[in-house]
């Protein structure tokens, strides 16, 4: 089976730092190789990849901001599209754009829904209703007006990141700095706690962190800036939990299920996808406010690190959905 993979182009294929999309493109591709398949990843040419990598422009429109994003989007998916006929399927992780030359090739296209950026985009998706196969990333994220094929919840790569039975004594917040993530919540939970808050993430609302996350950082709570591989599995396993107070409908939590992964159990607000991560009491707590994850702080000592870790890794492992989306594959291509 000849598999084309289209990723996102504002960062690199792994990203560096941020870049959920692009990352889980990459884990597929790899994942994908491993089980045999004939994979050429369409990205940005500095990617990384075991298949055929095929690229249009050099670096992602976010790390060189002299490239406008419209223009390299337009030569990145055409440079797919106008090769469609040699593959038997295209997979695509970049959103509503690509759809629209699903009426005019005939390689089926599977699309994995990563989120609605606004709901002006459904109509488009709707359009092609009947031209692409969805995938939804969570059952909270499906809009009712679309048909979908099946949900494949994102996978981990878990090479990256380790069991830690035992944590140290702080607490983490590890995301974008922005509104939507709620460090400012996840600062004010800590300290209602008393408890040492470590923040690591970029900063994609300047103004929101200087105006209310830098006036709170002291010695007890320390930002770090970014993390990477090594750096995150640390930080990860060696906190007591994650604090995830999301204030969106967040469709999946990439570092919900990593900071599982490592034991690390997570205390979320009760929205978007986390119903479906977390089973509460087991391996974290869904709350709804600042006041009832400050006193879930109090009660993560009762949670079992190994079932955290048990549980990550038998629903959001990079394998399981490599395999769940290669019998997709398999179920289209034999329509």
């Amino acid at each position: 089976m000849r598999v084309a993979i289209l990723s996102p182009i504002a960062w690199r294929t792994p990203p560096r730092h941020y870049g959920p999309w692009e990352q889980m493109a990459y884990n597929i591709a790899e994942g994908m190789v491993k089980a045999g398949i004939d994979i050429s990843l369409f990205a940005t040419g500095d990617s990384i990849t075991s298949g055929k990598l095929n690229y249009v422009v050099d670096t992602g429109y976010e790390e060189d901001k002299t490239q406008d994003a419209k223009v390299v989007e337009c030569l990145h998916i055409s440079n797919l599209m106008e090769r469609s006929a040699e593959f038997d399927i295209i997979h695509n992780h970049f959103d509503f754009l690509p759809l629209t030359y699903c009426g005019l090739i005939k390689t089926p296209v599977i699309t994995t829904i990563h989120g609605f950026s606004s709901s002006k985009i459904i109509p488009v998706y709707q359009k092609y209703n009947h031209l692409s196969s969805y995938v939804s990333i969570s059952n909270s994220d499906r809009s009712p007006i679309l048909k979908y094929i099946a949900t494949v919840y994102n996978g981990i790569a878990t090479n990256d990141f380790s069991f830690s039975p035992v944590p140290d004594d702080y607490l983490l917040f590890l995301g974008r700095i922005h509104p939507d993530k709620g460090t400012l919540e996840a600062i004010r939970i800590a300290i209602k706690a008393k408890k040492r808050l470590i923040i690591s993430g970029i900063v994609q609302d300047e103004s929101y962190f200087r105006e209310k996350i830098q006036p709170q950082l002291n010695d007890d709570i320390i930002f770090v800036g970014h993390s990477g591989p090594q750096a995150r599995n640390k930080l990860l396993g060696k906190a007591l939990a994650l604090l995830h107070p999301i204030n969106f409908n967040e469709p999946f939590g990439l570092s919900v299920v990593e900071a599982m992964y490592c034991g690390t159990p997570v205390i979320a607000f009760n929205r978007g996808s986390m119903p479906e991560l977390i089973r509460d009491n087991r391996n974290g707590f869904l709350v709804e406010n600042v006041d009832e994850a400050s006193d879930a702080v109090d009660r993560i000592h009762l949670l079992d690190r190994s079932d955290c870790h048990q549980w990550a890794k038998a629903n959001f492992s990079s394998e399981k959905m490599v395999a769940d989306y290669l019998a997709l594959y398999k179920q289209i291509v034999h329509r």
